[in-house]
């Protein structure tokens, strides 16, 4: 026996009440994240502050966590979204805008127990071919972290390897500098 599934268009998912965790939606399809756990949460919150840390102060950049970002027919909720300053959608008054109808320029995941290593690849890649610069795919088991660049180049880094960083941010990060951070 088969179920028939109803399609849905984009416009029909982002009328739909939010989800919590937030629901995606790419490739017609709707999924929902898991629930953070401690090291998810704890690296969202310190690459976060790392980021705007650096680069908020001199308006170079911003980092959002859970952010829905809608672009090229999806809607997807990176576990972190960074925007260059000049690119956060602002309200006629200056005011930063509620909806964000565009790629971030950095998107960067966590990947968390049971998570579709697939499906969060796939979300990244979708922001590489729309015009993300940089993707972070972080693994916290293997402690390692998967870049991906512009024209979907990927390269996979661990240990003392140097994290490339969105341009003109002053930060300088490795591997093993991320993965401290779950020492408490």
């Amino acid at each position: 026996m088969s179920t028939l599934v109803k399609s849905i268009t984009l416009e029909e998912f982002l009328e739909l009440p939010e989800t919590k965790p937030a629901s995606e939606y790419i490739d017609g399809k709707i999924s929902q994240k898991p629930m953070p756990q401690g090291e998810h949460s704890l690296l969202q919150v310190e690459i976060c502050e790392a980021i705007n840390r650096t680069a908020k102060p001199q308006k170079i950049a911003l980092a959002f966590p859970e952010l829905r970002c809608v672009f090229d027919g999806a809607a997807i909720v990176p576990d972190i979204a960074v925007f260059r300053w000049e690119r956060i959608p602002r309200q006629a008054s200056g005011r930063i805008a509620n909806r964000f109808q565009t790629h971030p320029d950095w998107a960067i995941e966590i990947l968390s127990p049971d998570q579709s290593q697939a499906k969060v690849l796939r979300n990244l890649l979708h922001c590489s071919q729309n015009g993300t610069e940089l993707g972070w795919l972080i693994f916290p088991e293997e402690a390692s972290i998967l870049s991906i660049f512009p024209n979907q180049r990927v390269e996979m880094l661990t240990g003392a390897d140097s994290l490339p960083i969105l341009s003109n941010i002053d930060l300088s990060l490795t591997v093993e500098q991320v993965f401290s951070w779950l020492t408490l």
